[in-house]
């Protein structure tokens, strides 16, 4: 795995995940209490002895940047890196990146300054494990120019992905951008030439792109050099089909696109399912990294709780959390109530001086005062929220931004901005 370089596509400006994305970069966005985003794509490198990691990024990259400078330090004894490429400025491009294919482009010059054989391309807002070792060695072994990892797809989600035609090889022949009708019976394909057991290719007649490829050194630099296309999935791949050998590599395992406010909120609390969850953190053989923060373990004091996580460094006082996740640092105070509701804590703690001092002055201390209610919603961090607040979308709202009053609703999911003050008494 010496000879490949990963490049981590950072997106957009993440404005399906907005308002988490108001502060952040998209693959900065808080995972499962204590991890990011942008962990799941390293670790995965990391797990599968890829150690030159490059990771693009375009819009509020401040975060990330600390988050990765604080996370992946390789040692000195090893070429291993992690490195945060914000878009820039140049005499020679005064563009920002246009596109996936584009963000690569304007650093390819650099990419092309290793001694290595493949490119690995991957997205920065997927929660999936791979061992990226048998995708390379997939590639080799079909002798491919581009290989793209997909996935089965049943018929009823199909229309939803793009979606990809092989032949009896394994090599893809065509692409179609969420098909509906007869356009999406054209692209069932048999995918027992990729794995799949006869029953389950019946099931799922179907891939779909992952947004996840490995490209061989010259097949990617003549590519990107050659043509002005900006997209990867939607221009550079469908065009380069007839005079490439791409190749398809099945994943048949948990893969979550985390694109959505809805799709985000879903995912973690997955997580606290019983008795397996559809994704695991405690694989050992496959850890998910993260930066190490040292904290206090939690102090958990007369509360009941069921089917939740709890990060360390928390302190819960005689209150109920249901089917949650807690990140870390976070402060419940007595006779809250969070049901279905994903906290994401604090990213520093209020000393207990200036925390009484603000209770005294009638100012909200950080964390969730006593008395609150919370159901089906998003508290991004350092908020602060008074005490018998209920926030519980009790009208069923789909869709509000009060960004005014410090709370957006999205899919009829309440999200608390990061920073938010919330008074006592508010309804939500």
């Amino acid at each position: 795995m010496k000879k490949v370089l990963s490049i981590i596509l950072g997106g957009g400006a993440g404005t399906r995940l907005y308002p988490l994305t108001k502060l952040r970069a998209k693959p900065a966005v808080p995972l499962a209490g204590k991890y990011r985003l942008i962990d799941i794509p390293i670790s995965n490198c990391i797990n599968s002895e890829i150690l030159k990691i490059y990771v693009l990024t375009q819009f509020n990259s401040a975060s990330l940047n600390r988050h990765i400078s604080r996370a992946y330090n390789f040692s000195g004894f090893t070429d291993g890196f992690t490195e945060v490429l914000a878009a820039q400025q140049t005499a020679s491009n005064p563009n920002w990146f246009q596109g996936t294919a584009d963000a690569v482009r304007q650093y390819i010059w650099l990419f092309a300054e290793w001694d290595v054989d493949y490119f690995l391309i991957l997205s920065g807002d997927h929660l999936y494990r791979m061992d990226y070792r048998e995708f390379v060695q997939r590639h080799i072994d079909t002798k491919a120019d581009i290989t793209l990892s997909v996935l089965p797809i049943d018929e009823k989600r199909a229309s939803d992905f793009g979606l990809m035609k092989i032949n009896d090889t394994g090599r893809i022949i065509d692409f179609s951008e969420k098909p509906k009708g007869d356009a999406l019976k054209k692209m069932a394909v048999d995918t027992t030439t990729l794995g799949l057991s006869a029953e389950e290719a019946k099931e799922s007649p179907y891939i779909a792109s992952m947004g996840i490829y490995v490209f061989n050194r010259e097949v990617l630099i003549k590519l990107l050099t050659e043509t002005e296309q900006t997209d990867f999935g939607k221009e550079i791949l469908p065009n380069a089909a007839p005079d490439y050998n791409l190749q398809a590599y099945l994943f048949n395992d948990y893969w979550e696109d985390i694109g959505t406010i809805e799709a985000f909120y879903n995912a973690n609390l997955a997580l606290t399912q019983q008795p397996q969850p559809p994704f695991s953190f405690y694989d050992e053989k496959a850890p998910i990294y993260t930066r190490s923060r040292y904290l206090p373990p939690s102090k958990i004091l007369d509360c009941q709780i069921t089917e939740s996580i709890i990060s360390e460094g928390s302190i819960l006082k005689q209150c109920r959390i249901g089917h949650s996740v807690l990140g870390l640092r976070s402060r419940i105070e007595a006779g809250c109530v969070i049901e279905d509701t994903l906290v994401m804590g604090s990213d520093y703690y209020e000393p207990f001086a200036e925390r009484q001092s603000n209770i005294q002055q009638g100012k909200i201390p950080m964390g969730i005062g006593a008395d609150t209610t919370i159901r089906r919603a998003i508290v991004d961090k350092n908020a602060r929220i008074g005490s018998n607040v209920t926030i519980t979308n009790k009208e069923d709202v789909e869709q509000a931004e009060r960004e005014e009053l410090g709370f957006y609703i999205r899919s009829g999911i309440v999200t608390i901005l990061k920073n938010a003050v919330i008074p006592d008494g508010t309804v939500i």
